[in-house]
């Protein structure tokens, strides 16, 4: 699946519920079933600056697809963070950086999270961009 149909797909997920907190509330719900990073990978060099929570970040470049993954000590900021790491994993380089950074703001998600959870939103995804920039081909 690309990510367009991806986009799609998870668009037609969360549109179905009434609202932002509703959708915000089911990434949660995702987010505590992800595993936690290992202590190894719990480490400063992979924490995301700026944030009041603590969110590491870790990419990973496989069979020429990039893959990412994230925990946090806040739900909320890993359920975001899990949804990008989620969302990107597995795809070329070059998909990930013609994909649209923006796809979440019409979902109704964004808008329900502080300006601290915005703007580690935005750092995990000028992560993920610049994994990307630094394995395309």
């Amino acid at each position: 699946m690309n990510l367009a149909e991806k986009q799609q797909q998870l668009t037609a997920t969360l549109t179905a519920l009434k609202n932002g907190q509703d959708r915000l509330a089911l990434l949660v719900e995702h987010a505590k079933k992800l595993p936690p990073l290992p202590p190894e990978q719990r480490v400063e060099e992979n924490l995301i600056p700026g944030c009041l929570a603590k969110l590491w970040f870790v990419p990973e470049a496989r069979d020429e697809s990039c893959f990412f993954a994230c925990d946090s000590d806040s739900l909320v900021v890993k359920a975001i963070a899990g949804l990008l790491c989620s969302f990107y994993s597995g795809h070329a380089p070059d998909e990930i950086l013609r994909h649209d950074s923006q796809f979440l703001a019409p979902l109704g998600i964004t808008q329900h999270l502080t300006p601290n959870r915005r703007n580690a939103l935005a750092k995990v995804w000028e992560r993920i961009r610049q994994f990307a920039e630094a394995n395309a081909k």
